[in-house]
């Protein structure tokens, strides 16, 4: 029973979880919420993991499917299934809610059942959208995602949180919107079905496939978020607390290309070949033009948030040129930023949490009085650089490689990034932990506690393991990536 339903589990475990975390009550029962979140996180995690050890690696077939009628008179079915792509980020998602749920610990002091549940319902949503092959259970997954989100930046976040949580919600909706009207034309354009496969097996016209990659277009990039459509992310990283903040950059900004590669590539496989460039010219001008915006923030948490637009541009880049080495090192992009930017935010809270500021200017000195933070942050700074021996430097690498396969001018101005990225990220860490302390607050600042080393440790040994040992990522992703140039490969119109 378990393991025909193995990813239903892996879904509804931490949503019914999280009604258990509501039950515990107010705050006088906080340690318990707390505990229980712990808990249900960590066997969804196993549960996951398990997901991984089944793995038949060798298949280019969805595995772990499972197939139920839900609307019948419309022919849509909760109908669930993973290929290697999938299995990494619903992985990812698990691995990262533990980390958010233990940061917030001590930090969190109101509403602390309400907010560790939120965190759990995202997450099952979150593994429903990787999980999804019914594209109308897609779309509900996708659209009540953003329910969570949207309290725990409304709730918990800084004092333009409302402006923050509207911008985010609008932007995301309006993108949605589109694509659920892509969805309905296809079910009257095809057999009348909302499955995955069947949709991959429909013939349109080049017109038409060129609306209909527009409209998933739209969802996906403003996710993403790709330029020009990318300016909530910042203002949503600054309001959000922290762990919101990690959650939407190590995992939620992965949802815009995992829609690319489930929806674009394989549906509209001509309008992708012919809109290639556009969507390129979009990437290289995301990872240079928001790299040099980067270098112009004063705060730490916009810095990152465009920080993360750019390294996303690499994602999208791999994902059009077409290349097998190219998407593959997207992927590993995808899941390698999860961990380097969920550790650069959670660095900036530990700060935060102290000193109640996140402008550059009023640090300076911080290795003199947290010499450990001072160390954990130089190497995820290094790996947001793409230091290589870190995970920040594989996925850029097979990228840029896969894209001079295609395209040496635009290998070489994406690679780019790897100097600015340096740049603002180095120009930052000086700022902030090296130098005279100017501000008398910082002679009083005390070390990470064993809790704080404690989650900074678990991403250090991940960002160390994925960049000296990336085979066991890699190895998962061979054929799905196969399987993905196959379905998006021209066809004779």
């Amino acid at each position: 029973m378990f393991e025909a339903n193995q990813l239903s589990v892996a879904i509804w475990l931490p949503i019914i979880g999280a009604i258990a975390v509501l039950a515990t009550g107010n705050d006088q029962r906080a340690g318990l919420a707390r505990v229980l979140a712990l808990l249900v996180s960590i066997v969804t995690f196993l549960v996951t993991l398990l997901l991984y050890t089944g793995f038949d690696k060798a298949s280019a077939k969805l595995q772990y499917i499972e197939d139920t009628p839900w609307i019948s008179a419309l022919n849509i079915n909760y109908s669930l299934g993973i290929d290697g792509i999938a299995l990494l980020l619903i992985l990812l998602t698990s691995f990262i809610t533990i980390i958010v749920i233990i940061s917030a610990w001590k930090v969190i002091r109101e509403k602390v059942a309400q907010y560790m549940a939120a965190f759990l319902i995202m997450e099952g949503l979150m593994i429903g959208v990787f999980s999804a092959t019914d594209a109308i259970l897609f779309y509900v997954f996708w659209e009540a995602m953003l329910i969570p989100m949207f309290l725990i930046i409304g709730i918990w976040g800084g004092p333009n949180r409302i402006y923050a949580t509207i911008k985010f919600f609008l932007y995301t909706l309006l993108g949605s919107l589109l694509m659920l009207v892509a969805l309905v034309y296809l079910y009257f354009a095809g057999n009348g079905s909302f499955a995955l496969a069947d949709l991959y097996t429909i013939k349109l016209t080049l017109a038409e496939q060129i609306w209909i990659f527009l409209a998933f277009f739209m969802a996906f990039a403003v996710k993403i978020p790709m330029f020009p459509v990318h300016t909530w992310l910042p203002d949503a990283h600054v309001e959000a607390p922290t762990g919101g903040s990690v959650v939407l950059a190590a995992i939620m900004l992965k949802m815009g290309a995992y829609g690319f590669i489930r929806f674009n590539l394989p549906i509209t496989p001509d309008a992708s070949h012919t809109l290639s460039g556009f969507i390129i010219a979009l990437s290289l001008i995301a990872i240079v033009y928001i790299a040099m915006v980067a270098l112009a923030q004063t705060d730490m948490k916009k810095l990152i948030a465009y920080s993360s637009i750019s390294h996303m541009g690499f994602v999208t880049l791999g994902l059009f040129v077409f290349n097998k080495m190219a998407i593959e090192g997207a992927v590993i992009q995808m899941i390698s930023h999860g961990f380097i930017s969920g550790a650069m935010f959670l660095c900036v809270g530990v700060l935060y949490d102290r000193m109640h500021t996140r402008k550059m200017s009023d640090y300076g000195g911080v290795a003199n009085t947290m010499p450990k933070f001072a160390a954990f942050m130089m190497l995820f700074a290094m790996a947001n650089a793409g230091l290589p021996g870190t995970s920040g430097f594989v996925g850029e690498f097979l990228v840029i490689l896969g894209v001079f396969q295609v395209n040496v001018w635009y290998a070489i101005i994406a690679g780019t990034t790897l100097v600015l990225g340096a740049a603002y990220t180095l120009w930052m860490y000086k700022r902030v932990i090296f130098g005279a302390i100017n501000n008398k607050n910082v002679e009083t600042l005390n070390d990470i506690t064993n809790r704080e080393g404690l989650y900074l440790l678990i991403l250090t040994i991940t960002v160390l393991v994925m960049g000296l040992w990336p085979a066991p990522f890699l190895d998962v992703i061979h054929t799905s990536v196969d399987r993905v140039l196959a379905l998006s490969s021209v066809t004779k119109l």
